[in-house]
């Protein structure tokens, strides 16, 4: 199975989504993408439970010198959250990772710049918080959105995504309250390989994706796209 995009993972989460509500309130639910390849993901969510959408900026941190290797992520001021493993097998510490961490703190300050602009952050507290993103590997980012959003007192914190790694699936249960995976394979060697096209994201895309779901928060909900 691969996705055809990003908004067909979208879409295809979002039938499972509604399976999940199904018994549920909706009135103070609010979908949290990660910026910026969960955005398109997070659209189609929002749009079938017909639900607020936004971002959660996260950063990623990356390993000197390959910064395409997460090891950590920084949400917020929170401090940064280390994949602690790799960092002992790569004999890093945080100290050798200062500089990589203020790269990303700045590079998350313009995300939210950008993407929020003065509105004022969504409402955690007494919320029911879904989280989403396009995929997870080692689930870092996750990891630090959720830690950041618990800590605001949401009624209810559940994380989705189109794939997730299975021992990430099974190390994140202790973050989230749910972990919604349409599949879980157990080597996930990168998010990318189950998409046709996995392009870069571009800021312009997230924020069309943001005013598209503030313009229209009652969208149709959808039926499954599979195929």
């Amino acid at each position: 199975m691969r996705f055809r995009s990003r908004a067909h993972a979208g879409q295809e989460l979002a039938v499972r989504m509604l399976e999940w509500s199904s018994s549920g309130d909706l009135a103070n639910v609010t979908v949290l993408a990660l910026p910026r390849g969960g955005v398109p993901v997070g659209a189609e969510i929002a749009r079938a439970m017909q639900v607020p959408l936004d971002v959660l900026a996260v950063r990623r941190i990356g390993v000197p010198g390959s910064p395409e290797v997460g090891i950590g992520a920084v949400a917020g001021d929170d401090p940064p959250v280390f994949d602690r493993t790799a960092m002992r097998v790569l004999d890093l510490s945080e100290d050798k990772l200062g500089a990589e961490v203020d790269r990303a703190r700045a590079e998350l300050r313009r995300q939210e710049r950008i993407y929020r602009g003065d509105r004022p952050a969504p409402e955690v507290a007494g919320h029911s918080i879904v989280v989403v993103d396009d995929g997870l590997a080692t689930g870092i980012t996750a990891r630090a959105a959720l830690r950041r959003l618990r800590r605001g007192g949401p009624l209810r914190l559940t994380l989705a995504v189109p794939v997730c790694g299975h021992d990430t699936a099974a190390a994140l249960r202790d973050e989230a309250d749910d972990v919604v995976a349409l599949y879980r394979p157990r080597r996930l060697r990168s998010v990318g390989e189950w998409y046709e096209d996995y392009h870069r994201v571009t800021d312009q895309e997230v924020l069309d994706a943001l005013g598209a779901g503030r313009a229209h928060p009652d969208g149709p909900v959808l039926s499954s796209g599979r195929g």
